[in-house]
């Protein structure tokens, strides 16, 4: 390959392993800025000013504040998985497995703690990009209701198979309330939040149980129904 056909970004620099650390600079930039003044006040060109890049190389990596957040958000994703992989590993009950796929999101946000509560501030905004509900949060979406499908097809619970399908997605909205609390926590180290999860687990795990009792079962297909009818 000659070197006028080595890809390059808006300031010439090879797509190379240089190319990824300018982009990760730019993006933990961005992070610690977030954390300092918060996502409205920090500017694109702040980010660029503070990473010593230009604003089109910036711009070249992310086309916007919002792509930042997505790139964000796909990293805890990853951080999550990799937290919650002993647990998913070593243990089949189903209360244990999300029990500690739980305390892993938490451990996997911890270190944004500081910057959650002004970030939530925007990504609350249903018309937001950054809600975790918008269109262009699926791909982080999606993986994270992976995961909670891994906690449901590798546990040994007995569920509903009317419920099974949906179940996933279900422990990933329990999961976003429980991200939303842990966001208000003050309590040291979150350790309300900590205490819900454990608290909460086991509710569910006999909720999930409780499914499959036939005199429940039209009662869990009213539910899906209406969860179903909420999504069109």
């Amino acid at each position: 390959m000659s070197e006028a056909s080595v890809p390059t970004t808006a300031a010439a620099e090879p797509a190379t392993a240089k190319g990824e650390q300018t982009r990760r600079l730019i993006l933990d930039t961005a992070m610690r800025l977030f954390r300092e003044r918060g996502y409205t006040q920090t500017t694109m060109r702040a980010i660029a000013k503070e990473a010593g890049v230009a604003v089109g190389n910036a711009y070249y990596y992310f086309g916007s504040k919002e792509h930042l957040i997505q790139e964000f958000y796909a990293g805890t994703q990853v951080e999550h998985r990799a937290a919650a992989t002993p647990v998913l590993h070593n243990e089949s009950d189903f209360a244990a497995r999300l029990r500690g796929v739980l305390h892993a999101g938490i451990d996997a946000n911890a270190p944004y703690h500081a910057f959650a509560a002004t970030f939530f501030k925007t990504a609350a905004e249903p018309t937001s990009p950054l809600s975790p509900f918008s269109a262009e949060s699926s791909g982080a979406r999606e993986a994270s209701i992976a995961l909670f499908r891994e906690v449901v097809e590798g546990s040994t619970a007995k569920v509903d198979p009317e419920l099974r399908a949906d179940l996933p997605e279900l422990l990933w909205l329990a999961y976003m309330g429980v991200v939303l609390y842990w966001v208000h926590d003050r309590s040291p180290g979150q350790a309300k939040t900590r205490r819900l999860i454990d608290g909460a687990t086991p509710l569910i795990d006999r909720l999930v149980g409780l499914s499959r009792l036939r005199v429940l079962r039209p009662v869990t297909r009213e539910v899906m129904a209406l969860i179903r009818s909420l999504r069109q």
